[in-house]
């Protein structure tokens, strides 16, 4: 508790500046004027038009008149933390629009547990019984590489004042390094730690930009997909950011700044870039253009584009405004929107274990085919053709995907059997994989190895999935 075992506050000060105390006490009973608080609200106006100076320069005949050679003018003045908390009084208490004591949050330095929030403490109580604020937040200091704190006299500052980073790097980078710390502790600046923050904004915005990209051509209020119709990952990474955005609310709730940009960043890299948007690309490039499998992933892309802009809006502000001026269908400032609410999605065929368990699998299988190119076997996933031996609920979800396996592993190929002795041995238990060259010819339009490619003799070029997407009714798509 800051008031346990404190001493007595004594709140004089005998300095020439400061707030005074306009009191007049006895020569000999040292006792105040019994019109003592007649006298403060007499200065209060004095003060009021002649500022500070009035009181010092004004004598005890100006207020007592025949008494004032019975009484000595006091010329000792407030101790200035007195000043500082009162604030809450002589503030919030007295302009309308600010609402009443106590207030959210009072936010200061470490340094301040025995100074502003105590003091605030303090007077709040001897007036209202209660405290000032409802919380108290506090923060550690900024340190260089070497752990010194940042300060002028130690001429470490050069380069880190706010403004050379606002002007090197851009406010959003400022705002995101603040927001990326733990802000507990000390917090430390370097080149390093702002190239960091450069390296998550890079990524941030990149996301943004495909996500805004490959939703340019997408119209929310005539092309979106009823849920019902949606290919299954697309709901799935739909559920995935609702569940994502529960964390970034409390963690927003809870104050802790640097796990909600944790949460933005894994999001963006890992759900998103290393999963998501990686085998939509597919679709989003080689199906037919308004077709449902396409249609599908921009209406998964259009909802987590309204997620991810609210989401960042307290950090990246001036970036969230840029996208929403581009985002479809939105007007004025995302500042006065609210969490996004997601459609909500069933999860049936293919659910969320399901998907995790694939997303375990891929992260192992991309291994195999790395060790594979650099074998020289293959020169990209799309030249390679994956078996896939799995056992148990591994097999399970993988065979829900059917002939759309190959889709999630980028690869021109996929087979599963349910077998845990064939192939190379994986990370995972239950889960081997053989990667080979695919078998075929490679279509000039979606990059595929392919048996059929040239099938159509119209089309010679490409396969028949992708001339059933240029010329037919478009390929259909469940799962991937």
């Amino acid at each position: 508790m800051m008031k346990e075992g404190r001493p007595d506050w004594c709140i004089s000060r005998q300095r020439t500046w400061g707030v005074p105390i306009p009191f007049f006490m006895h020569k000999e009973t040292e006792e105040l004027h019994p019109r003592t608080s007649e006298i403060i609200e007499q200065v209060a106006q004095l003060v009021n038009k002649g500022g500070i100076e009035a009181w010092f320069e004004a004598t005890a005949e100006d207020f007592l008149g025949d008494e004032a050679s019975d009484y000595i003018k006091s010329t000792d003045t407030l101790d200035v933390w007195f000043d500082s908390g009162s604030t809450h009084f002589a503030v919030v208490d007295r302009l309308d629009e600010l609402g009443d004591t106590p207030v959210d949050l009072y936010l200061e330095g470490s340094d301040q547990h025995r100074g502003w929030f105590q003091s605030s403490l303090l007077i709040s109580e001897a007036i209202h019984g209660r405290p000032p604020y409802k919380q108290v937040l506090t923060h550690g200091f900024t340190v260089d590489e070497k752990g010194y704190k940042l300060s002028k006299s130690l001429k470490n500052t050069e380069g880190f004042e706010p403004k050379d980073i606002a002007n090197k790097l851009g406010v959003d980078i400022l705002r995101l390094w603040v927001g990326s710390c733990d802000y507990r502790y000390e917090m430390n600046v370097s080149d390093k730690v702002f190239k960091g923050a450069v390296d998550i904004y890079r990524r941030v915005r990149n996301t943004l930009r495909f996500l805004l990209a490959n939703t340019d051509d997408f119209s929310p209020s005539t092309d979106s997909i009823a849920l019902d119709e949606m290919v299954n990952l697309d709901k799935f990474i739909i559920y995935k950011a609702e569940q994502v955005q529960a964390e970034i609310i409390k963690a927003y709730d809870d104050m802790n700044f640097n796990q909600v940009t944790q949460l933005i960043n894994n999001f963006c890299s890992q759900d998103l870039g290393g999963f998501y948007l990686d085998i939509i690309k597919d679709r989003q490039y080689t199906s037919k253009a308004d077709g449902v499998p396409r249609r599908s992933a921009q209406t998964a892309m259009y909802h987590i584009t309204h997620g991810l802009l609210r989401w960042i809006t307290p950090i990246l502000s001036f970036t969230a405004q840029e996208a929403w001026e581009v985002l479809k269908e939105t007007d004025g400032y995302i500042f006065t929107q609210e969490w996004y609410q997601f459609p909500s999605v069933t999860l049936d065929k293919v659910t969320a274990d399901d998907w995790q368990r694939i997303l375990t699998a891929k992260d192992a299988i991309n291994k195999q085919i790395e060790t594979a190119r650099e074998n020289k076997l293959i020169n990209a996933n799309l030249s390679a053709k994956v078996s896939i031996f799995a056992t148990g609920e591994m097999y399970h979800s993988l065979a829900k995907l059917g002939n759309e396996l190959r889709f999630v592993f980028i690869t021109s190929d996929a087979t599963l059997m349910a077998d845990s002795t064939q192939g190379n041995e994986t990370s995972i238990d239950g889960l081997r994989v053989s990667v080979v060259a695919a078998e075929g010819t490679k279509c000039a339009r979606c990059w595929h190895v392919r048996d059929d490619v040239g099938m159509n003799a119209a089309h010679p070029a490409i396969c028949q999935r992708c001339t059933d997407n240029v010329v037919g009714d478009g390929e259909v798509r469940y799962y991937a």
